[in-house]
């Protein structure tokens, strides 16, 4: 019985471990964000996206893709919402497809959320001296010995730098990662964006596998977003040429949940009730706890009761 006693007890120690974990993270909740989702067939009936605008070398086919440039050289074309992303904190996943026919092949594409919008120019098609966010797919190595390129890598904008071309953005890297076989890949590839204001920012990526998602860079010092930014795409090609597409994007609003009353967008306030749930769950695991310690250590009296007793009545 002691055995099965201690058994129980240290089961209902693992289970109260096991909630304790479960309550300590965040109970994170999202909702779509439909000003900036984009999916098939991406146009209405007037042959125009009610949400985002696109230019340049941009082809869209609505069964398919939304072709930002095509596997020809001196190409660029852009996609860019019509209206602000508002919210504080989201996700951003989008599917894309980077492939041509060519061995050597260039330069890649990039995903913005800036100030400004719809800007042509030399960074990935889009303008420099950008203010805000930009995620860049490299698929063209310059100069930056001891790197493997494709490579993706993040540059927070101050409207006053410039990006460095020449080291394909050595100087201006915010972080970033390898991602060699992200191009052409047998799988359809994607990446998720996720961005908690003033708590993290993460990327990552799916080239290797379905549903399998590499992780290219975290960290608890996210940048600060412009408060008026812009979520857009655009790509380029020079002497060299590939196809950048954007199969599809759908964001999303995250916000911590609370036990009882509406959900607050942004809040940290289900953080404070799930450390009081976790609080009751932990006075009840700790009176099992008791009980079991309690009974198991009667038991053991009672057992050493009993044979103190017998050897008394053997003399």
């Amino acid at each position: 019985m002691l055995k099965s006693t201690l058994s129980a007890l240290w089961l209902a120690t693992l289970a109260w471990g096991r909630l304790q974990a479960e309550d300590s993270g965040d109970n994170v909740k999202s909702i779509g964000v439909r000003t900036h989702t984009l999916v098939q067939p991406y146009l209405d009936s007037d042959m125009q996206s009610r949400w985002y605008d696109f230019g340049g070398d941009t082809i869209i086919r609505t069964d398919q893709y939304i072709r930002l440039t095509s596997d020809h050289p001196s190409q660029t074309g852009w996609l860019f919402s019509r209206v602000p992303l508002t919210a504080t904190n989201w996700e951003i996943e989008v599917e894309f497809k980077i492939h041509g026919k060519n061995q050597l092949y260039g330069d890649g594409f990039a995903m913005w959320l800036t100030r400004e919008r719809g800007k042509v120019g030399p960074v990935f098609g889009s303008a420099d001296n950008f203010e805000g966010l930009g995620i860049f797919f490299d698929t063209y190595k310059n100069n930056r010995p001891g790197v493997v390129f494709p490579y993706v890598m993040a540059m927070v904008g101050d409207g006053k730098t410039s990006y460095s071309k020449n080291t394909d953005g050595k100087e201006n890297e915010f972080a970033g990662c390898s991602a060699r076989g992200i191009r052409q890949a047998s799988i359809p590839t994607k990446f998720r964006l996720t961005y908690f204001q003033d708590k993290f920012l993460k990327l990552e990526l799916q080239y290797k596998s379905e549903s399998e998602w590499t992780l290219c860079f975290e960290t608890n010092q996210p940048p600060a977003i412009p408060q008026v930014a812009y979520l857009g795409f655009s790509a380029e090609t020079g002497e060299l040429s590939d196809n950048h597409d954007i199969i599809s994007i759908n964001a999303k609003n995250l916000y911590t949940a609370q036990p009882t009353g509406r959900p607050t967008p942004g809040s940290g306030r289900g953080k404070k009730s799930a450390s009081k749930e976790g609080g009751s769950w932990t006075w009840f695991f700790m009176k099992i706890m008791l009980f079991f310690l309690v009974v198991g250590g009667g038991y053991v009296g009672y057992t050493a009761w009993r044979a103190n007793n017998k050897r008394s009545h053997r003399f």
